[in-house]
């Protein structure tokens, strides 16, 4: 199961990169607050932290304070060995790392057939599992029961 997958069926828009770029390079707890907000939609750092719970987004806050690395990434996968596995794939909707509907036609193509591909509308990439829980729980549960 994959939710919101980032750089495994297509790329990063440009516009999201830009707007990461301050907090990648010199990351603050408002700068990263700020992110979040504006990548979920949401009107503040507080309501994210409403959205997807204060201890959550203390979490978040405080990855300023650690070592800085840069981001790992790596070539996409190789999903030819997916073979018969049962495969669930979520996109957020509002995200804002890619389009989400336009990525999720890519998956189709890319994943086995009896894929199970969905768009969930109102969800956005970072606050996916806390803001759209009811809907991951029944993907998680479909898959589970068809594995």
């Amino acid at each position: 199961m994959l939710l919101d997958p980032t750089q495994v069926f297509g790329g990063f828009r440009p516009a999201y990169l830009v707007r990461a770029l301050p907090m990648l390079l010199r990351p603050t707890p408002g700068r990263i607050g700020g992110f979040l907000a504006w990548e979920s939609g949401l009107a503040g750092p507080q309501a994210v932290a409403d959205a997807a719970g204060p201890d959550w987004f203390r979490l978040q806050e405080a990855t300023a304070g650690f070592p800085t690395v840069r981001p790992v990434t790596g070539p996409r996968p190789d999903l030819r060995g997916l073979g018969r596995l049962p495969v669930t794939v979520l996109f957020a909707g509002r995200s804002r790392c890619h389009d989400a509907r336009r990525t999720a036609r890519a998956a189709a193509a890319a994943l086995p057939p009896g894929a199970r591909i969905e768009v969930v509308p109102d969800a956005a990439h970072h606050v996916f599992p806390l803001t759209a829980a009811e809907a991951v729980a029944e993907a998680v549960a479909t898959t589970s029961a068809t594995a």
